[in-house]
């Protein structure tokens, strides 16, 4: 969850008047405060781009209508967010992201206004290669070297400990973005632009040792407005076969087997559920712990679909995708959730649905 103060967390659970912020930076330097009706930022681990933005407004002034607009217009960059106003002369305010404006459209003349963005994972991705390109060294200097291709000013923070890869030569056209997920998978993490723009290396949080970040409760002074829980086999897949090949370097193949080896779980290797494996490979894992790693990380994002849940509760824009939630049903029935995917509102009386995965019977 993003640092707020104990205040900001009761507050948002009472009545109080939520606040919201759009700003707009043109590729001029000028800074726009964007007067704005409405919107979202949807927030979902799941997608390649984990955050998008879209805002209404009534300024029909910042629709592009010249070649000088449409100069200042390409390349800008929005950086929206929400918090609550104390009533007291203070406010906290919490970022939502920081965004690559892609689209802007409405009537020129009576408005509304719609500004759509996705964050800045989208400026790596969209720089395919346009010649073979070539990385080694470790996670974290391969994944820097990638993001700062595109972005040399990006800022970068790990929190994984590194390790070796193996030379890694990109072809023509291939996806820069999703190369940096598969390098990252080497020491198990995922690569994401978090709520401020800066780019993460980073492991899931573990749902089974990690404290929850907040409770939402279906009680007097509670976050809690709905939930449901669910269960699938489409798309599940038990068993991850990770594969390491690197002719390059002379490195002999390795390969790891994760599967799904608690025979409590539904998707259980050797139970009912059946095998149903999946296969990637890549030359950067060069051993095996690299191909154990990407395994147990790719096998937690295979079997995420099959238990989860959907709970609608009072917004809170500090919530981050891999936070554990507590959730406490109307039922009395309590359970620990990792949230997936969330849709923060800049606007008023809107609902605040969050998908989970890892969904459990909480003590």
């Amino acid at each position: 969850m993003y640092p707020v103060s104990d205040r900001f967390l009761q507050r948002i659970t009472e009545s109080h008047t939520p606040i919201t912020r759009v700003q707009l930076f043109l590729t001029t330097g000028k800074v726009i405060d964007v007067a704005h009706t409405g919107g979202s930022v949807t927030v979902d681990r799941s997608q390649a781009i984990r955050r998008t933005c879209s805002i209404t407004g009534a300024d029909t002034s910042l629709i592009p209508r010249t070649p000088a607009d449409e100069l200042a217009t390409y390349g800008s960059r929005l950086r929206v967010s929400r918090g609550v106003d104390y009533g007291d002369g203070t406010q906290e305010l919490v970022p939502l992201g920081v965004f690559r404006l892609d689209d802007v459209d409405g009537d020129v003349s009576q408005g509304p206004i719609t500004l759509q963005g996705k964050d800045l994972s989208v400026v790596v991705a969209d720089d395919k290669f346009t010649a073979p390109y070539r990385v080694t060294g470790t996670v974290v200097s391969a994944v820097t070297e990638l993001i700062r291709r595109s972005l040399p000013t990006a800022d970068i923070i790990s929190t994984i400990v590194d390790i070796p890869i193996g030379t890694r030569i990109f072809d023509v056209e291939a996806d820069p973005w999703a190369g940096c997920q598969e390098i990252a998978a080497a020491a198990g993490a995922e690569v994401y632009p978090n709520a401020d723009g800066v780019f993460v290396i980073s492991v899931l949080p573990n749902l089974l040792t990690t404290p929850p970040v907040w409770s939402i409760e279906a009680a007097e002074g509670g976050a809690y407005i709905s939930g449901s829980r669910s269960m699938t086999s489409a798309d599940v897949n038990n068993g991850v076969s990770a594969r390491g090949e690197n002719t390059s370097d002379n490195v002999a193949p390795v390969s790891y087997l994760a599967v799904d080896n608690d025979p409590g779980s539904p998707t259980y290797w050797s139970g009912p559920f059946g095998r149903r494996p999946k296969f990637y490979s890549s030359s950067a894992w060069i051993t095996t712990s690299a191909c154990q790693n990407a395994a147990q990380l790719l096998l937690a994002q295979a079997k995420a679909p099959n238990a989860g849940g959907d709970i609608s509760s009072l917004p809170n824009p500090a919530l981050e995708p891999g936070d554990v939630l507590r959730v406490a049903h109307e039922d009395g029935t309590k359970e620990l959730h990792q949230a997936a995917a969330f849709t923060v509102p800049l606007d008023l009386g809107s609902g605040f649905p969050i998908s989970t995965i890892a969904a459990k019977e909480d003590a």
